[in-house]
């Protein structure tokens, strides 16, 4: 199994959970795991999301999340590799 991380951070919107829960299914990207809180209006949410049956390039992916961050939800969306971002976080 390949997996990646991807971070969700703004201002809380009507609509955050479902455009990037709806890319993810169009993608064939299951969600794992998910987690997210709303602190003094600003959301956060974190998934752990399988990636194997992806069938665009990861960067492109990761490009598109982005994009759909910014232009039609109005937050910012990070995803990387487990394993990059598992080395970059370790304490």
């Amino acid at each position: 199994m390949r997996r990646a991380i991807i971070t969700v951070v703004g201002r809380d919107t009507i609509g955050i959970i479902a455009g990037v829960c709806t890319y993810l299914a169009e993608r064939h990207i299951n969600i794992l795991d998910i987690s997210q809180t709303i602190v003094d209006g600003y959301f956060n949410m974190m998934m752990i999301v399988d990636i194997t049956q992806l069938q665009i390039p990861f960067g492109e992916m990761a490009e598109e999340l982005d994009r759909i961050g910014q232009e039609k939800i109005g937050v910012q969306i990070r995803c990387q590799r487990e394993e990059i971002f598992d080395l970059m976080h370790r304490v």
